[in-house]
């Protein structure tokens, strides 16, 4: 299951905008999953919930945002949202397809408490 080193590396970066931006707590996590990024949302959750113990995110909430797949036809330059795995373009049903969103995880946003 790498989803625990994906949430160890999450928690890293969260760590150290935290500690640039002097937080002395993260609030909330946002993050966005691509459907094709190999990433299982509530095998990550679990993860997060459990590795976060004891860290600067203790009470943080984590909110995740599912990304479609999106691809953009070479032949007729149509972008579209893949339905069912179908990488055709329902446009002119070519194949000469280009991904635009739906293969990574980012971190979007974060919440800080920070002392005033």
């Amino acid at each position: 299951m790498h989803e625990f080193s994906v949430v160890q590396s999450l928690l890293d970066l969260i760590e150290k905008h935290a500690l640039e931006n002097k937080a002395k707590s993260v609030s909330k996590v946002i993050i966005k999953i691509g459907k094709m990024s190999g990433i299982e949302p509530h095998l990550l959750k679990i993860a997060f919930d459990t590795f976060k113990e004891k860290t600067i995110c203790e009470n943080a909430k984590l909110e995740m945002i599912i990304q479609d797949v999106i691809a953009k036809c070479e032949d007729c330059n149509k972008d579209f949202t893949v339905e069912n795995n179908k990488f055709i373009c329902p446009f002119c049903n070519g194949y000469n397809l280009q991904i635009l969103d739906g293969e990574d995880m980012y971190l979007m946003s974060l919440e800080l408490d920070v002392d005033k």
